[in-house]
Order: structure tokens, then C-alpha cells, then sequence
């Protein structure tokens, strides 16, 4: 099995040995666009003997989501006829299930071709420390419907994918087969020390362009102190503890997955998606 990563990478330094430590088990190439880093993530990047580093160019430039937008639905098309899976991702969205290579091998013979994940603010009042794998180290987060992603898919079954900014929803055309059943985690690793968290919601703030700011993307950047404390423990008061979830965690998520959709009869057939 052969699978390819792709991401953008803007001033992460501190992410990205946690993101490597994660995915590196899985992962045979990495393709990752640097956004103008000034800290050290170049050359953590070019370290890695599996990254191929390259540099982001934003396709709108008044726009970093919708450079992002169009940067993710189109980035992986180059491995169409190379792998097995790609995966478009963030940096601190760490995709997760208990035994990786079974469950891809499963879908594979299973005919699936699209894998969403149930989404995952995770929180914690410390910063994590070197060294640690945060799914293992930090395992609470509450349920979040914004982070209900489609971040793995056959690149040969699926023509385009879709996304809308920040890969919140996508439209994926082609052969399009989702799992019956939703085992697939993704674990958002933002809320990671209160301070900290602040200091980089202002350090991202700075990236933004002005139709970002018009059509509030990234507003949550702009938070005082006061407004991401609020949000905060009302995150640290609806997480769970995602090891006791078992192998049906779509079982304990409130929210009806978007893609639903492609798990219904069609009408016109009668039957399930072939």
C-alpha cells in the first residue's frame, strides 16, 4: 500500500515533529507547500528524508482560504496513478484510527474509495512537549462538526474532490464508496495550551488577506482573550475521552455526517451507490 500526503505549512515548527511522529508510519511521501515560513519549518521540512518541500504560492493573492481551497483540490491529482490513498490535510489534523494499514487494506477489498472522519476539537490546558504523540498523550476533545472532513480518498476513483474553503464540506464526483460505518477520527490539534493558543491565533491573524477579513474566514484569529477562554471551556466541557469510543465512534457523535448522502438509495436506482 502507497500513500501520499499533501499539506501547507505556514511558521510550524513546533507542529511539525508532532506531525511526522504521527503519520510517519503510514505515509511514504510527503508534499508539503511552505506559505513564506520565518521560523525554522524549511529546514525541518528539507530534513525530512521523505518530505519533498515546496514553496506555497497563493492563486488569490488578497486570499489565503481560497488559495487553500484550490490548492487542496488539486494538489494530489498528480499521484492519481501512483498510490493507493492520498491524504489532504492540516498540520495540526491528525487523522486517526487504531490500526491503520488493516482498516485502509479492509477498504480497499471493501470497494471503498472515500474515507470521511468524525471530527475532534481536541483541548488541553498544557502545551505538549517533545517527544510526546499527541493522540496518546492528549485524548480528550469534543465533537465538532466543522471538522468533519474528507481527508482520504482513492485518488483513481475520484475525478475531483470538491472542497469548499478550508475543506469543511466537499462534493466528490466520480466512484464514490464511503465506509457503512464511520471509524475513521480527525483529531484537531489547536487548543493546546491557553497562551499559546492565543499567541498563534494573533501570529495567524497576520496571514490572512483582505477578502478573508470581508467574508470572516479566520475570524476566530481576531478573538480577545476573553472571546477563545469562553470557547475554550465550553470545548473542555463536551470533550470525551476518544479511547473509550470503540470501534463504532460515529455511534457516540451527535451530529448526522454530511455524507450521508452517499451511503442513501438513490432514487432513481432503487439501490445503493454502486
Amino acid at each position: 500500500m502507497v500513500v501520499h500526503l499533501f499539506a501547507q505549512c505556514w511558521n510550524d515548527e513546533w507542529m511539525l515533529p508532532f506531525f511526522f511522529r504521527h503519520y510517519d508510519s503510514l505515509v511514504d511521501r510527503y508534499f508539503i507547500y511552505d506559505d513564506g515560513s520565518t521560523d525554522d519549518s524549511w529546514a525541518i521540512l528539507q530534513s525530512h528524508p521523505s518530505v519533498e518541500a515546496r514553496r506555497f504560492v497563493r492563486s488569490v493573492p488578497e486570499s489565503f482560504a481560497l488559495s487553500e481551497q484550490a490548492f487542496s483540490n488539486h494538489c494530489w491529482k498528480a499521484s492519481k496513478a501512483a498510490v493507493d490513498w492520498v491524504i489532504v490535510t492540516d498540520l495540526d489534523e491528525h487523522l486517526c484510527h487504531p490500526d491503520w494499514s488493516t482498516y485502509l487494506s479492509r477498504c480497499t477489498h471493501e470497494g471503498v474509495t472515500a474515507i470521511p472522519s468524525l471530527g475532534f476539537q481536541m483541548v488541553s490546558d498544557r502545551a505538549p512537549m517533545s517527544g510526546e504523540q499527541l493522540s496518546v498523550a492528549y485524548p480528550f476533545g469534543a465533537p465538532w462538526e466543522q471538522m468533519m472532513k474528507l481527508s482520504i480518498f482513492d485518488p483513481a476513483a475520484i475525478a475531483d474532490v470538491n472542497f469548499t474553503p478550508g475543506r469543511h464540506l466537499a462534493d466528490p464526483q466520480g466512484r464514490v464508496r464511503v465506509p457503512d460505518v464511520d471509524e475513521m477520527l480527525l483529531l484537531h490539534y489547536k487548543y493546546m495550551g491557553f497562551e499559546d493558543t492565543h499567541r498563534r491565533h494573533q501570529h495567524l491573524r497576520q496571514g490572512l488577506g483582505s477578502v478573508d477579513a470581508e467574508r470572516g474566514w479566520g475570524h476566530k484569529y481576531s478573538w480577545s482573550a476573553a472571546e477563545l477562554r469562553a470557547d475554550w471551556d465550553r470545548t473542555a466541557g463536551r470533550a470525551v475521552d476518544i479511547r473509550t469510543l470503540g470501534r463504532d465512534p460515529a455511534a457516540h457523535n451527535p451530529t448526522r455526517p454530511w455524507w450521508q448522502k452517499y451511503r442513501e438509495p438513490s432514487p432513481s436506482a432503487g439501490g445503493s451507490m454502486p
